[in-house]
């Protein structure tokens, strides 16, 4: 059984060294390339996907289709879900990381940035950039729309999807694709693989090159690779 990760191709904001988060910033020139580079290799090895999974942010939607698109895979049936978004980085969203390390220490960022548990400082509910003004997350109670997101809060909100969704397909011997962020995909490595805490720090998935899982049937790890 094979789960495939892809991780969105290099975004606008990626390129300009700036928190992400939930804006739904879009790929740049490079990400395009990363993607399309990405879908090139899944057919190479003639990986056939059953369902593909993605967040409701353009970067990951338009990576996954570019891939199942370079993979003559474009009617594939695709979910999209919050719950695969990128971490919500709070009210570092949209601040320039090196800035942000001169003004706090380059120690407190990264801790912002890799710590499992460390939260970022959250947003106002009233800020304008709040997802709250998104009629994307119109079905969502108030109360789950995150004004900032460590590690951790993003584990628990992917792991439900995990469990309705992906591991029902997976169990159903369908190739799964998940084509998401960074930090989403990290806390998925993270509850299928056993990562510990202290551990998860170091994992870092690369933009556009798809990680390759293969599972036993109680979906433990047999074989994780890149292509």
């Amino acid at each position: 059984m094979k789960l495939v990760f892809v991780r969105h191709g290099l975004s606008d904001w990626n390129a300009l060294n700036q928190f992400t988060g939930w804006v739904d910033v879009d790929l740049s020139e490079a990400g395009l390339a990363e993607a399309t580079e990405a879908g090139r290799k899944i057919k190479e090895a003639g990986l056939e996907f059953d369902v593909a999974f993605t967040s409701v942010l353009k970067r990951a939607i338009k990576t996954c289709h570019i891939v199942l698109e370079e993979s003559d895979q474009l009617w594939v049936p695709e979910v999209k879900s919050w719950r695969l978004n990128e971490r919500h980085y709070g009210a570092l969203q949209g601040l320039n990381k090196k800035e942000t390390a001169e003004k706090y220490g380059a120690d407190q960022v990264q801790l912002w940035r890799r710590s499992y548990d460390t939260l970022p400082p959250l947003l106002a509910p009233t800020d304008p950039g709040s997802a709250t003004n998104d009629r994307r997350y119109a079905n969502l109670q108030k109360s789950r729309i995150p004004m900032g997101e460590n590690l951790k809060v993003t584990l628990e909100r992917v792991i439900p999807f995990w469990e309705d969704q992906i591991a029902p397909a997976i169990l159903d011997h369908k190739t799964v694709l998940v084509a998401a962020h960074g930090n989403s995909l990290r806390a998925l490595a993270k509850y299928i693989e056993g990562i510990s805490d202290d551990d998860i720090m170091a994992l870092e998935i690369p933009t556009g090159q798809p990680l390759v899982y293969e599972l036993n049937e109680d979906l433990s790890v047999s074989k994780k690779y890149y292509l």
